[in-house]
């Protein structure tokens, strides 16, 4: 099934109950309290690489498989690949931009054979499998230099090389749509949305995008100084098969911010919040009930077509939430004039 097919299964899925995204790799790897040899699994590197979760896809396969494995069991019709800091600018803090093609291609492979196992168990219950594109550790809004505010680490050219170089590596390890996520910046999210045309344009297909921001303060804007409503119409010409938001807040914070774009926005809505805001050691302690509970509003409100966890979120967080929306009849886009998708070309010329 080619990745228009999977993108036209989502939507007409979608149409009919809400879906389930997974959580984050992130908080679970926590939980496995692994030093620099497990980091390390055997292999020499010139540079300290604990915490860099990534890195597991080739060094320790089974924990992201095992996972995978656990948010698949506790319903999630999508999950992600565990590539969030996988570019050439955040591996650089670890000395290894050389791993950057293997580490996606990895970590593709991980969640495709994941989700197809679970696919075959349940016909009834398609997976997908999404690439998830981080943000990135620069920035191409806001100068890192206060005494220089023209200056820039990186180029959009650079970025969006960067991006292009692991959206390849995704898509030949199978995945089936490019997930842009935890956007802080809009100007890094269109570089990636250049990339991610581009990617298509070379392999003469539909790569269908999936876009999620995040909020930098409870006024509700980027680090860009856009509202929600504003970033989307920032990118709403590429008709991404998902927009949304992710992380930075739990369900609270976020609800006024999900009953805004649920009116704006003509795409399918999807939001996965983190599990409440970290207690004072920085830690998620929102139990997996009050999550679901929070988003079922949502859904009651007809706001969802597609609901997740983030960061401190578990896959008992995902279970509560598959259940909780369970039953309740999904969102229906907004309707609005229709958008016009840009090619490669005309894409960059717009940026």
């Amino acid at each position: 099934m080619s990745r228009a097919d999977k993108a036209a299964l989502l939507r007409k899925l979608a149409s009919e109950r809400i879906l389930v995204k997974d959580g984050p790799y992130g908080s679970m790897i926590q939980g496995y309290g692994l030093d620099e040899a497990g980091f390390r699994g055997g292999r020499s590197f010139t540079h300290d690489q604990k915490g860099n979760n990534d890195l597991l896809n080739v060094t320790r396969p089974e924990i992201i498989g095992e996972i995978c494995d656990a948010y698949l069991e506790a319903g999630a019709d999508i999950v992600a690949t565990n590539t969030f800091n996988a570019n050439a600018i955040s591996q650089a803090d670890y000395g290894i931009e050389s791993m950057v093609r293997e580490i996606n291609l990895a970590g593709a492979r991980l969640t495709r054979a994941a989700a197809d196992r679970w696919s075959a168990r349940t016909p009834e219950q398609p997976r997908f499998v999404v690439g998830a594109l981080g943000p990135t550790n620069k920035t191409l809004s806001v100068s890192p230099d206060v005494n220089n505010p023209g200056y820039r680490a990186v180029s959009f050219d650079d970025v969006k090389d960067v991006y292009r170089t692991q959206i390849d590596a995704l898509l030949d390890g199978g995945v089936d749509f490019i997930m842009i996520e935890t956007i802080f910046d809009t100007l890094n999210a269109k570089a990636a949305i250049v990339a991610a045309d581009e990617a298509a344009e070379a392999r003469d297909e539909e790569l269908p995008v999936m876009v999620s921001m995040t909020l930098t303060d409870l006024a509700g804007r980027n680090i860009s100084g856009q509202t929600v409503e504003a970033f989307w119409h920032s990118v709403r010409h590429v008709r991404p098969l998902t927009m949304g938001m992710n992380c930075s807040f739990g369900a609270t914070e976020l609800h006024p911010y999900v009953g805004v774009l649920n009116t704006q926005v003509d795409s399918l809505l999807c939001v996965y919040p983190n599990a409440g805001l970290p207690n004072e050691m920085g830690a998620y302690d929102e139990a997996p009930e009050t999550t679901a509970r929070l988003v079922r509003g949502w859904a009651e409100s007809g706001w969802l077509n597609i609901v997740g966890g983030c960061c401190g979120t578990t896959p008992e967080h995902i279970r509560a939430i598959a259940r909780a929306v369970r039953g309740i009849k999904p969102r229906r886009p907004a309707v609005l004039p229709p958008a016009l998708r840009l090619s490669g070309m005309e894409a960059a010329s717009f940026f």
